[in-house]
């Protein structure tokens, strides 16, 4: 039998590289193809190590120095078993090759040939069967995250080959052995549990056991300075480390350990997985790139989510649940079954936020599960999907190099929409037990997205292929229509159409509610809209309505239209989430240039504001007021409204009763303030640190009040600045805002400079810094001095998508046109994207995402002039 398998094996190998061949260069055979050495790690390349490497095995050893700047001496040894030696052996390493010291194969010392990122291996010196690779090197910089008294990796999609020489590709899962040898003042945190430690001098040395089976991406060490706080419970131990020094703060300790372990029995529960690695441990990082990482037992997070005051709103309290609730989730979807290839990202993604919801229903006390998914999700799809530069779900990816493009509001927020209407038209049950078999078929191995797709498929008598193909390959959404008719003070007609909004007859199947309001009732209806055009049989015969409401239960996709007579009533409705459904369905009809205009939309927010008890749907109302205000308004139009627009916002948090919603009108005040007398309010609380009544302001929210009068040009604003830094206790926060000054600074030469600073690759390390740095440096108070920055800044997007993480991006070309509104901005991105008609395309989506409220800005404010 074993002898059969082994034959079997090798033909099915045989078989498959010679169809590799046929695909590459050279003639279609295994023994005479040559693979390309390209940089990056093609999915030509991935397919053939996939095929030809078993049992992968990294002993790794690194010696970290205090402080930033010294080389970091590291060895490691590569074992697997290698089915086919036809090919060279490449291995994976973004670095210089002086950082390459020797290499060793099976013992023996070969000459280091290193080509286009790969240390290359001729067949020669391997063995059909079990080998070994050792590699003296000087580990890279560039995904280290160095700080001067900690450092942490960040290696998704395609980072560690940025550290250390290694088989760079999600399905090629590898058990690590890490050794770490680091200052004894440090502590430090790895995949596996501790095994031992060595103390030598002023330095000591972990040795971890060795880890769980895991792609490379998910390979993760901490170190630095920080403190350990350990929690067992039911069985199960956790470690958490911090740099927190606020008491106020490290009083959320608790609830991070309680929610983690309310998230973890949920998903074992839904699953009928136990957790399914050896240990589970998290860090909170000051400034993390992203809200967390999922590596396997030892989860990143960003502190400043997870560490919350009394004065958090009940928003960022759901978030942080949200944040935890999807980085536990995706031990089960993404680490124990893994995609097999980055097109497929989006797949643990859209998991992850889809179990994370489910999981905060059940545990997140007076929870509304249907508005937060709908607030969460809704307008951050929407605001790439109705974009030029929208993208699929699911995409095409040719070589890793370029898998951080991959990453969005699609992904994130589009894909759990999807999954839901998935769910719906399947029922829970079946869908659920669907993932309980795709989880155990594939547990510790990798699948792709048409292989879950068949195991729902085989549990519903839909037809999940045609539904697939818009849903998930296509981009964009649909728009719809209705044409109501009445007779005899009765609907004789209800019709109800689709088409996309590129003006396509495509269908996306969906189920969605339509309500009919009247004096005294509300009738609510579903819509199963599995054609172009459907008839609401429900509805004919019934009186004929005051008012008709589209997508009332919030899970519809498009741009729903508007009976403008509801606008008299949203305010009545009980419903939290019929009222978030109108409020998304007004502002994108407005984006739309349909019968909502800006001048309608910013008096009707500020007067729901005023009304609106629903924290989570006061943050979207005033969200939508603020950026109404900057984006939408004219210049003289804003300086016209201002005054009474600010009035109105303080005598409406006054009247609030809840604290959280008090803090969010005062937020939105902030935002806002331009009248001297409101910038003097603003001050007054900043230099007594004495809040409104019922409003609990920390010291974040002191340092955001500082930033606001800076930009605003406020009497002394620097030393505001230095004042204000002066009171901040903690250390990574001083150096946050230390970081920002020179944007916020009076002089146009200061601001030029520091502008100027940000094409060198170093300056831009902490990328949740730039961020935000650039919100100030391009706030629409300054975007007559600011615009002139934008073709340089675009100029910077090919190196920054090489040298940022995969958000940085999107997030720098977020921040620098997020409120630009002229024709000549919305000119120079039109001129620089025509001037460069071989750009790559994901990046020119990305471009064109951010672009896309700059065009729509421009075209409304003509309107108004």
């Amino acid at each position: 039998m074993h002898k059969h398998n082994h034959i079997l094996k090798a033909a099915a190998l045989a078989l498959s590289l010679t169809l590799l061949g046929a695909c590459g260069k050279g003639p279609a055979t295994s023994a005479s193809y040559t693979l390309p050495i390209e940089t990056g790690v093609s999915r030509q390349l991935a397919e053939y190590r996939n095929q030809t490497l078993r049992q992968v095995q990294y002993d790794i050893k690194l010696e970290l120095p205090a402080g930033k700047d010294a080389p970091i001496p590291a060895s490691e040894v590569i074992s697997f078993e290698l089915l086919d030696k036809s090919q060279p052996l490449q291995i994976d390493f973004k670095e210089q090759r002086e950082s390459i010291k020797g290499v060793k194969v099976n013992g023996k010392v070969i000459p280091v040939v290193f080509e286009n990122e790969h240390i290359v291996i001729a067949p020669e010196h391997l063995t059909t069967g079990q080998d070994q690779v050792q590699i003296d090197f000087t580990a890279g910089n560039l995904s280290l995250n160095r700080n001067e008294d900690f450092l942490y990796t960040l290696l998704v999609p395609d980072r560690a080959r940025t550290v250390f020489p290694c088989f760079d590709q999600p399905d090629i899962k590898a058990v690590y052995k890490l050794s770490l040898t680091l200052p004894q003042h440090w502590k430090a945190l790895a995949n596996a549990p501790l095994q031992d430690s060595v103390w030598a001098g002023n330095t000591k040395t972990y040795h971890y056991q060795p880890s769980d089976t895991i792609p490379t991406y998910l390979f993760s060490f901490m170190a630095g300075d920080f403190s350990q706080v350990t929690n067992t419970d039911g069985g199960r131990t956790m470690h958490f480390y911090h740099r927190e020094t606020d008491q106020d703060k490290l009083k959320s300790i608790e609830p991070i350990f309680s929610i983690h372990r309310d998230a973890l029995a949920f998903m074992e529960d839904y699953t009928r997985i136990p957790y399914p690695f050896k240990k589970f441990d998290f860090v909170a990082i000051p400034d993390f790139q992203y809200g967390g990482m999922e590596h396997v037992g030892a989860i990143d997070y960003k502190a400043s989510t997870l560490f919350l005051d009394e004065g958090a709103t009940k928003d960022q309290l759901v978030a942080r649940s949200n944040l935890i609730a999807h980085e536990t989730a995706h031990m089960w979807f993404g680490d124990l079954v893994t995609m097999r290839w980055f097109n497929d990202v989006w797949m643990k993604e859209v998991f992850a936020n889809f179990m994370a919801d489910k999981i905060s229903k059940t545990t997140v006390k007076d929870s509304n599960y249907d508005l937060k998914f709908l607030i969460d999700h809704f307008p951050a799809a929407y605001s790439v999907d109705r974009t030029a530069g929208a993208n699929p779900i699911r995409q095409n990816l040719d070589n890793l190099q370029d898998a951080g493009t991959l990453y969005g509001h699609i992904i994130y927020h589009k894909a759990p929409i999807m999954m839901r209407q998935l769910e719906r038209l399947m029922g829970e049950k079946a869908f659920q037990e669907g993932l309980q078999v795709y989880l155990k078929k594939y547990a510790y191995g990798n699948a792709t997205w048409p292989e879950l797709i068949e195991i729902l498929d085989a549990r519903t008598p839909a037809d999940l292929q045609a539904w697939n193909q818009v849903w998930v390959n296509e981009p964009g959404r649909p728009v719809f229509e209705y044409k109501q008719t009445i007779e005899d003070g009765k609907i004789s007609a209800f019709t109800i159409s689709q088409k996309g909004e590129d003006g396509s007859h495509r269908l996306w199947p969906q189920l969605f509610e339509v309500t009919l309001g009247y004096a005294d009732r509300t009738e609510e209806m579903t819509v199963n809209m599995d054609k172009g055009s459907v008839e609401l049989t429900d509805a004919i015969g019934k009186r004929a309505p005051l008012y008709v409401l589209f997508n009332s239960s919030g899970q519809g996709y498009g741009v729903f239209p508007i009976d403008m007579r509801s606008l008299d009533h949203i305010s009545k409705m009980e419903d939290p989430v019929r009222r978030a459904s109108a409020y998304i369905n007004l502002y994108e009809n407005m984006l739309n240039g349909k019968e909502v205009t800006p001048e309608l939309l910013l008096p009707f927010a500020l007067l729901e504001s005023g009304n609106e008890q629903d924290e989570l749907n006061l943050k979207l109302l005033t969200g939508y007021l603020s950026d109404t205000f900057w984006k939408f308004s004219t210049p003289a139009r804003r300086a016209e409204t201002a005054p009474a627009l600010e009035k109105n916002l303080w005598e409406a948090m006054e009247k609030q009763k809840s604290g959280n919603a008090k803090k969010l009108l005062f937020k939105t005040y902030q935002s806002i303030a331009m009248t001297p007398d409101a910038q003097n309010r603003l001050y007054q609380v900043w230099q007594t640190q004495k809040a409104p009544a019922g409003v609990t302001l920390n010291e974040d929210d002191y340092t955001s009040l500082a930033l606001s009068l800076a930009v605003r040009d406020y009497k002394d604003s620097e030393g505001i600045l230095k004042q204000q830094l002066s009171r901040i206790k903690n250390p990574d926060r001083r150096k946050r805002l230390q970081f920002m000054m020179p944007a916020l600074s009076g002089d146009e030469q200061v601001r030029d400079a520091f502008f100027a600073s940000l094409k060198d690759q170093n300056n831009r390390d902490k990328e949740a810094w730039v961020a935000a740095a650039l919100t100030y440096l391009h706030h629409p108070i300054r975007a007559a001095t600011s615009e002139k920055y934008l073709r340089e800044s675009l100029e910077l997007v090919e190196e920054i998508q090489l040298t940022g993480d995969i958000f940085f991006p999107t997030n720098w070309l977020q921040s620098t046109f997020g409120y630009y509104q002229t024709p000549t901005a919305a000119e120079t991105i039109r001129t620089f994207l025509s001037a460069h008609p071989n750009y790559n395309p994901k990046l020119k989506g990305k471009i064109e995402q951010a672009a896309d409220g700059v065009f729509r800005a421009n075209a409304i404010i003509s309107k108004q002039l």
